[in-house]
């Protein structure tokens, strides 16, 4: 029994025996080449498909290949004759389920071919082939068994939130139970994740290869004896670090220093970039501190605590322990009641869309930010130390600048000296399509410093020039600093990352999903405002006028995504997102639009 859909149409036809497409089997393959119609006979007799959409191929007793140069409706409908025939008012074999091994034939009336055959009409070349399933015991899509919270889900609310706020909770989860692109909450229901823990989880819940690194007698040893690593690091820290965060370092920048989550990066950052900058003012970090700058700082007075800022951007988001919250733009609850440095902010260039039809009124916006930006460098009454600044503005509304902006911005810190630190916590390790996000921006001349965080499971700030590094011990320091298991934990992300190639599968699945939620766009005007993001992986956003409505009826249909800013929608999916994947977040977004 299987269900037939034709325009929104369901059936249950009793007759019909299909397998639908398992996920989990390496019996299919998505080939995405063309045969040609008239090879189809010979192919595999008895089936033949109406236009030359797709083909199937017999590889094997009972194992069926699709081959396809073109993508209906995002859901790869296959339309199949029964029997060789030479009239259309036949009856066809359908499937709406992603492909899969075709048992018998399936017949449909000629009414429902007919149909069929015109909802095909409209269709898309796919430019990427799939692979071979990354979570082989994934769930085959999305289920959702209750309302989100349902009841076993209020009982654990209740019990938590007796002993932990939980009033900013987006789901309750059952991390037992969750795998690969799948979220589980205790009522068994079954999500597509492409939140992933505020875009934090890399390579899938539950990855066999990093329960397997959690296992080792190098982790086991790093958990029962945590290191205070500033004064006792292990014997193999150094080691460690090479091989995994030192590994995948941007270019340029060969030392690490290792912290505990993305605002102590851009805190420790902030302070190196200070420290920096007053050995530069006293002529050489040799120089001895007088007594009057250590009795003032003492004091929080000048000259020991210095008058020097970080500058940073509208609608950006750097953290918010205290350092880090000065320059953390995005939204007012985040500050308020919070005191802060008087610090300078510029303008972010907000982009107008699309992109190529705006590029002569972009470049002026981008103009104004950078003159902006030198004009508060040249008369900020405290001078800026360092500018930090995020490849794309993610809590702040998903904001995109491009990689001429930035350059642009890189030539500007130099001239006058200022340190640019980039804060790649959320936009770095694969998500963009390239490692780190700044990638795309072709520098010539390196940042001096780029924080990590979220993806990396691990924390701290990269840095190339060694007078960065504090000139006395003790300056840079608290009894932590970083953690060796989340160090090693990155380590195995590392080799996941490598092994399945994942940068360019999230580049190409990138590619496909914004490709295809701008034909969303023109279908459904309104809906999918600014979508933003070409080029730059599965790392996606467009504005909803009834964002937040979106975002719950997206989690009702067994989808969990984000937002950012006052209406964006963000797609932070994890590297191990395939074209299966996109395909049920797309339908997802396709229903939400249609029933508005």
């Amino acid at each position: 029994m299987v269900t037939e859909q034709v325009h929104g149409v369901h059936r249950r036809m009793a007759h019909a025996s299909i397998t639908d497409h398992d996920y989990g089997s390496r019996n299919m393959d998505w080939g995405w080449q063309d045969h040609g119609r008239d090879q189809l006979p010979h192919i595999l007799p008895g089936l033949w498909v109406i236009g030359q959409a797709a083909i199937i191929s017999k590889v094997r007793s009972g194992t069926y290949r699709l081959h396809t140069d073109e993508y209906p409706h995002r859901r790869a409908d296959l339309l199949l004759n029964c029997a060789p025939c030479s009239s259309e008012s036949q009856p066809i074999v359908m499937s709406a389920l992603r492909g899969g091994m075709a048992l018998r034939s399936i017949s449909l009336s000629p009414s429902l071919a007919s149909a069929a055959r015109r909802s095909f009409a409209s269709s898309r070349t796919l430019k990427a082939a799939s692979t071979d399933p990354f979570f082989p015991n994934e769930p085959e899509g999305p289920s959702m068994k209750t309302a989100i919270p349902g009841p076993k889900t209020k009982e654990h609310i209740e019990e938590l939130n007796d002993v932990f706020d939980t009033r900013s909770m987006n789901m309750l989860a059952d991390y037992t139970k969750s795998v690969g692109n799948y979220i589980v909450d205790p009522d068994d229901n079954t999500l597509l994740d492409v939140f992933a823990q505020i875009a934090s989880i890399p390579v899938g819940y539950n990855n066999p290869n990093l329960i397997k690194a959690a296992s080792t007698s190098d982790m086991v040893n790093a958990i029962v004896n945590r290191p205070a690593l500033g004064a006792f690091p292990s014997h193999d820290y150094a080691s460690i670090l090479k091989t995994g965060i030192l590994k995948v370092a941007p270019r340029g920048l060969n030392h690490v220093f290792t912290a505990m989550a993305g605002s102590d990066a851009n805190e420790t950052a902030y302070k190196a970039a200070f420290m920096y900058r007053r050995q530069l003012e006293r002529g050489s970090p040799d120089v001895e501190f007088t007594q009057t700058e250590l009795d003032s700082a003492m004091n929080n007075q000048s000259p020991g605590a210095p008058d020097l800022s970080i500058m940073s951007f509208k609608t950006g988001f750097h953290g918010r322990l205290f350092g880090s919250l000065s320059t953390t733009r995005s939204k007012a609850l985040h500050k308020i009641d919070i005191p802060a440095f008087d610090w300078p902010q510029a303008t972010f260039p907000q982009l107008k869309y699309p992109l190529e039809d705006n590029v002569a009124e972009n470049a002026k916006i981008e103009q104004a930010s950078i003159d902006e930006v030198e004009h508060l460098i040249k008369t900020w009454h405290l001078p800026p130390a360092a500018i930090v600044v995020e490849p794309i503005q993610s809590e702040g509304g998903d904001n995109h600048a491009s990689p001429d902006f930035f350059r642009k911005l890189r030539a500007l810190t130099r001239k006058h000296n200022v340190l640019l630190i980039v804060d790649e916590v959320q936009t770095g390790v694969g998500a963009t399509g390239k490692f780190w996000a700044h990638d795309h921006w072709n520098l010539q001349d390196p940042p001096d410093m780029v924080t990590f965080s979220k993806k990396a499971q691990a924390a701290g700030f990269y840095y190339g020039n060694t007078a960065i590094r504090p000139n006395k011990p003790y300056r840079q320091f608290n009894t932590w600093m970083g953690d060796p298991v989340r160090a090693l934990l990155f380590r195995a992300i590392i080799g996941e990352i490598e092994r399945l190639d994942l940068v360019n599968n999230t580049a190409k699945v990138g590619d496909y999903l914004y490709s295809e939620i701008e034909g969303l766009a023109k279908k459904y005007p309104g809906q999918f405002q600014d979508l933003r993001g070409k080029g730059q992986g599965t790392f996606l956003a467009f504005d909803n006028p009834r964002r937040d409505e979106f975002l719950a009826k997206a989690k009702t249909l067994g989808v969990n995504m984000g937002g950012s800013g006052n209406s964006a929608v963000r797609l932070r999916p994890m590297l191990i997102m395939q074209q299966k994947h996109a395909d049920i977040l797309l339908e997802t977004l396709e229903k939400i639009a249609k029933s508005w």
